[in-house]
């Protein structure tokens, strides 16, 4: 194994088809990656997060719900979260934010279930994995006024350099994926130069938003690296210094 070693921050690894989680493990493991974060997005599947990451040595939860399914959010599950996190293998709440892209009808749910849960974060004293899908100024002025003391990740970053130095500027992470080797995303190329590197978490999201060369693809936590190689030409530095200050700082937030 290289001592130069990569952290997928946030992988769907129960959605993806094409693979079983041994293989997909296996995949990541041969191309250096050696921790994978998985993420809640359905209230049904904090039960199985929660025994997948305690299934697996290499893999660690979040537990949360994403903006899109908290019509299904239920209070209770704020003492199932509070239960399963005294566990090691749950490093943190997520994902966990504001979406208005799928459907704007139910805003004022979302802004509420994001604050239950960034209070349940705050509680527990855990890092918090945010979706921000075409919501910037109403994610970061609730995460502003609510956040006391959670560490905070911006999954999927997807705002200009501009909202990236607010966020910056707060204390928080940004968190960058595939779409940074897409040829035509040049806001999100001219982020992931200008973020400082202590600021800097690597993901793939799988089964989504798959880098090239496998983009149209499904996606898997092995890709991870082919972020981390277009970070590197697009900084002027080395794979190996990305690889090692983004597993630092994956270490350092989830307290592996």
């Amino acid at each position: 194994m290289n001592e130069t070693f990569l952290i997928d921050t946030h992988s769907h690894v129960d959605m993806i088809e094409g693979k079983t989680i041994d293989d997909i493990i296996a995949n990541a493991f041969t191309c250096g990656v050696q921790k994978i974060i998985v993420p809640c997005a359905y209230p049904k599947d904090v039960d199985k997060i929660f025994e997948l990451v305690n299934k697996y040595e290499n893999l660690y939860g979040l537990l949360g719900v994403h903006p899109s399914e908290v019509k299904d959010w239920d209070d209770n599950l704020i003492d199932k979260i509070k239960e399963y996190s005294k566990s090691n293998k749950i490093v943190g709440i997520g994902e966990i934010g504001l979406d208005y892209y799928w459907d704007k009808s139910f805003i004022d749910l979302q802004k509420d279930v994001f604050i239950k849960q960034i209070k349940l974060a705050n509680e527990l004293n855990l890092p918090i994995s945010i979706h921000d899908r075409e919501a910037h100024k109403d994610t970061f002025d609730i995460l502003k006024e609510y956040n006391k003391n959670s560490k905070i990740i911006m999954h999927c970053f997807s705002g200009s350099v501009e909202f990236a130095r607010e966020c910056l500027k707060e204390g928080w992470y940004l968190a960058i994926g595939g779409v940074v080797t897409f040829k035509n995303a040049v806001k999100m190329k001219d982020v992931a130069i200008d973020v400082p590197l202590d600021r800097l978490l690597l993901e793939t999201d799988a089964p989504y938003l798959t880098p090239v060369p496998y983009r149209g693809k499904e996606n898997e936590p092995a890709y991870v690296k082919f972020v981390a190689e277009e970070i590197a030409k697009l900084r002027g530095i080395s794979y190996e210094e990305v690889a090692l200050k983004t597993s630092e700082n994956a270490q350092l937030i989830f307290n592996f």
